[in-house]
């Protein structure tokens, strides 16, 4: 598969994650997109999301007009239907929550109906691709594609190769990831947390010990590091924002699963 084979994207997950790559496939990629959710509510309410988002921060800011707008919109369709997300898709990224039992099952559930030439991509932060790729039979048109919040601002887009991810996969998603006005970092999945959250992830960790030995409080700790360091914003405050704190139980969960306790 080169770029130019890919005409219409997938998206699997319509919350926060997963509404913000739509909006960017549509907008900038100028992709049809269909987004899928499990039942009408969910898909309504990130579809809902995109427009309010495109209102508010392009149309309001005069970035963009309703016309154009609405072009954008148009372009994005949802489905509670798995089929209907996955079977005429050419490149699916899965944006659900952080849980490997579950992007398991739904990479096995798209291996079945995708297109055989279809990339499956996760956009998972931490989470092992060679894992999740094991339950289809297309490791090869697996990977990593981890994009960061929000979307519409941040460059870094972290390609995660897993262990049998082709070059051609990999490439790609490079090139994708390029079109859609993106940075991206080529790595590969042994390191939790892949490049940027593993660098991260330790200066939250000590900022959550400073708490807890009451050094500072948590504002003042992340005012600290906004102005000596020029964060946009402090790591526990971005824990807070994005659910930090529960993706990082549930992965450490997933972790003490594959190690065992006696190991951990």
């Amino acid at each position: 598969m080169k770029l130019e084979d890919i005409k219409k994207i997938g998206i699997i997950g319509t919350g926060t994650m997963g509404s913000q790559i739509a909006q960017l496939f549509s907008q900038v990629g100028k992709y049809d997109v269909i987004v899928y959710d499990l039942n009408d509510e969910l898909v309504n309410q990130g579809i809902s999301s995109i427009k309010e988002i495109l209102q508010r921060y392009f149309v309001d800011k005069g970035k963009m007009t309703q016309s154009e707008m609405e072009q954008v919109f148009g372009r994005i369709k949802g489905t509670t239907n798995l089929l209907a997300a996955v079977e005429y898709t050419d490149f699916v990224v899965e944006a659900v929550f952080e849980s490997l039992d579950l992007k398991k099952n739904l990479f096995k559930q798209m291996d079945e109906i995708a297109p055989p030439n279809t990339i499956l991509a996760s956009n998972t932060s931490n989470l092992n691709i060679t894992e999740i790729a094991s339950v289809t039979k297309r490791a090869d048109r697996v990977v990593g594609m981890h994009f960061f919040n929000p979307v519409s601002v941040v460059k870094l887009i972290e390609v995660v190769r897993g262990a049998l991810t082709s070059d051609e996969t990999a490439e790609v998603t490079v090139s994708l990831s390029k079109k859609l006005g993106k940075e991206p970092m080529v790595c590969k999945d042994f390191s939790f947390g892949f490049l940027a959250n593993r660098a991260y992830t330790p200066m939250i960790l000590e900022a959550v010990q400073m708490v807890w030995e009451r050094v500072a409080s948590p504002g003042e700790i992340d005012q600290a590091l906004k102005l000596g360091y020029g964060l946009p914003i402090g790591p526990l405050e971005l824990s807070d924002l994005i659910g930090g704190w529960k993706i990082m139980a549930m992965s450490e969960a997933d972790r003490m699963r594959e190690v065992g306790p006696e190991k951990g």
